[in-house]
């Protein structure tokens, strides 16, 4: 039986943020650990020949469908955000120098919302900077790490582990070996637990 659940996520993903809501209840239902592993998405979608939705008009108009749909089911807060899409690379960063400090549990738990539930401009540092300070945290320590050729790298590396693995967008989770993808294989990702 596995005991965790590794998490390769991008901010910018909504339907990574819809299956974030939902990972609490089912780490305590379970008892498996979230390993959160911060990727780029856009990169994934580079490496793998992969495309967002949105650059696809029936399947972008589509998902907004499927997105009030899943916050309607989940019953979370959700709003597309009009800023979207935009480039997360400075967010993951943040993440990973989160991590590497011991924040990220704070710095996690105010991004997601920023940027699906109030739709902030999380692309503008100034934006960014707020949010994270508005969570208590030192923005100017994360931000500044954002730069360091060690998060940096990191940041890369997650990335190119989660495409070898066969990711191919976000969210994907691996629960051992196996390999589960999006918002709605979160039962399965259960079942894989138990």
């Amino acid at each position: 039986m596995a005991s965790s659940i590794e998490f390769y996520f991008d901010y910018g993903s909504p339907f990574s943020y819809l299956a974030d809501t939902q990972l609490p209840a089912l780490a305590s239902r379970t008892g498996a650990a979230i390993i959160y592993k911060p990727i780029l998405l856009g990169a994934i979608f580079k490496e793998t020949g992969n495309a967002s939705p949105v650059s696809i008009p029936a399947k972008g108009r589509y998902m907004g469908v499927e997105l009030a749909r899943w916050s309607r089911h989940y019953g979370v807060p959700f709003a597309l955000n009009p800023n979207f899409p935009i480039n997360t690379t400075r967010l993951m960063r943040g993440a990973i120098a989160a991590q590497n400090n011991g924040s990220f549990e704070s710095y996690h738990r105010a991004i997601f919302p920023a940027f699906w539930a109030r739709g902030l401009n999380l692309g503008d540092a100034s934006v960014m900077q707020e949010v994270i300070a508005g969570a208590g945290l030192d923005a100017e320590r994360i931000l500044a790490a954002t730069d360091e050729p060690a998060i940096k790298d990191q940041l890369r590396a997650n990335t190119e582990e989660a495409v070898k693995r066969g990711a191919f967008g976000a969210p994907t989770f691996f629960v051992g070996d196996e390999t589960f993808w999006g918002n709605d294989r979160l039962k399965w990702v259960e079942e894989a637990l138990v």
